[in-house]
């Protein structure tokens, strides 16, 4: 008994030094991915203007507003009850109210901001609104939308638009149709949306066989500072698709009928093939749907899910759009334009602070906790966060993503924080009060430009 005491203890302790180092190594990334641009005077290009802070696409910007308030509130109720009432609450409950405290940590961030909070991405011309509005036959834009991506076409797409597949674009023109397209209003169901990111994921890992791992990772998934970025950018959208893609995954896997598996199976891959269809960058979810289906230990639900998106990308392409044909004619934009002036020198290392803005500084402990062994129910957080972990470092070496990934890894973001979970008890109150304060930090003292 002794020694099996004293090995707990050592195991605790190394747990508690990796999760230092893990930490102290996020901090001096993320202070210097800051701080080298301004003292190397070094234009490394966050915006198309001089006042941009890297490794932010934003600028400076402190205020107050009617956020600001419930926003502290959330928090300091967050911090202070959140694990406790996770652990112990019915799992229908915890789902209810994970919806809920996300959709008011969402708006309350927002709203420090005011009105303008939720609405100014739905005015910026360089998104999908505006021109969603002006789209009036949908199958012609289809058709046209390849040769429509290049800058030297006389009738080029706006930015957002021509950077992603129509997906995105088709949803937006969806909110039009029904008569959700004002600014306002479309704003509201982007958020609605985005809301439900922490119960898809809680979601995923019950289907996998945790209880007292998700709990613990609830109130992370939660109040993540990612919900700066969430509010309101359509990648917001595409990483609630992605969730509940890879719910509807775990689901298929661990299903006792065929045609649970095979009803499950369709839904995640037209959900999965969907998020294909709305960013570039999102096959690489493939990471994360490969860990879901080995951890479950079933494959069955790979060629069902397989062949259900592939449907959704040949849909696509009958109707004129074929992804193959639009990603070298996008790649080729992206090179003629900003990223050329963006050296790959900082942004390699300094998109990792953007994301350590984003996903939160103890992601870095968390991440150090992770390489370590594990079993039983720890195991499973693991191997889901080494997989996000795999996603982002797979497209930080491409080059495909230098800036902005504060949103553009928002799909990856849940499956990281999962990695908080296996913090040391110790340093899972103070580590929230870490990840919330830096919420309130960025909001409160950021131009965030989504």
């Amino acid at each position: 008994m002794k020694g099996s005491t004293e090995a707990n203890t050592e195991a605790s302790g190394a747990t508690a030094r990796a999760a230092t180092i893990g930490l102290a190594v996020a901090g001096a990334v993320l202070l210097a991915s800051f701080l080298v641009p301004v003292l190397a005077d070094w234009d490394v290009s966050a915006r198309s203007d001089m006042f941009g802070v890297p490794p932010l696409h934003g600028f400076w910007q402190a205020k107050v507003g009617i956020g600001t308030l419930p926003a502290i509130l959330i928090a300091i109720v967050g911090v202070s009850r959140a694990e406790t009432w996770a652990l112990v609450w019915s799992w229908r409950r915890l789902l209810v109210v994970s919806y809920v405290a996300a959709l008011a940590w969402l708006l309350a961030l927002a709203l420090v901001d005011g009105e303008s909070g939720l609405t100014r991405v739905m005015t910026n011309h360089h998104e999908y609104l505006i021109t969603a509005r002006s789209i009036t036959d949908v199958p012609a834009m289809l058709h046209e939308y390849v040769e429509r991506i290049p800058n030297a076409h006389p009738d080029n797409w706006t930015t957002h638009v021509a950077g992603h597949p129509p997906g995105a674009i088709l949803f937006f023109i969806g909110l039009v149709r029904i008569g959700l397209g004002a600014d306002l209003a479309a704003a509201l169901v982007v958020v609605a949306v985005a809301a439900s990111i922490p119960a898809a994921t809680l979601l995923t890992l019950r289907r996998l066989g945790l209880d007292r791992g998700a709990r613990l990772a609830a109130p992370f998934l939660v109040l993540t500072p990612a919900a700066v970025f969430l509010a309101v950018s359509a990648d917001a959208l595409f990483a609630a698709w992605a969730a509940w893609g890879l719910a509807a995954l775990a689901t298929s896997a661990t299903a006792r009928s065929r045609r649970g598996l095979v009803g499950w199976g369709i839904v995640a891959g037209l959900l999965l093939g969907w998020c294909v269809m709305s960013s570039y960058g999102l096959p690489l979810l493939g990471v994360v749907c490969l860990a879901v289906l080995w951890l479950a230990r079933s494959w069955w639900p790979l060629p069902v899910a397989a062949a259900s998106a592939s449907v959704v990308v040949l849909v696509f392409a009958a109707l004129g759009f074929a992804w193959w044909e639009a990603y070298p004619v996008l790649e080729q934009r992206y090179w003629d334009g900003i990223a050329s002036d963006r050296p790959a020198a900082y942004w390699m290392w300094g998109n990792l602070g953007a994301l350590l803005v984003s996903a939160g500084p103890l992601l870095g402990a968390g991440l150090a906790v992770t390489a370590r062994r594990h079993s039983g129910q720890a195991r499973v957080l693991a191997v889901l966060a080494l997989a996000g972990a795999t996603a982002v470092a797979v497209a930080d070496l491409s080059r495909m993503s230098k800036a902005e990934v504060e949103r553009i890894w928002l799909p990856f973001v849940p499956w990281l924080t999962l990695s908080m979970a296996l913090l040391p008890g110790g340093w899972r109150r103070w580590g929230l009060g870490l990840q919330v304060g830096s919420a309130l930090l960025v909001q409160h003292l950021l131009y965030t430009s989504w």
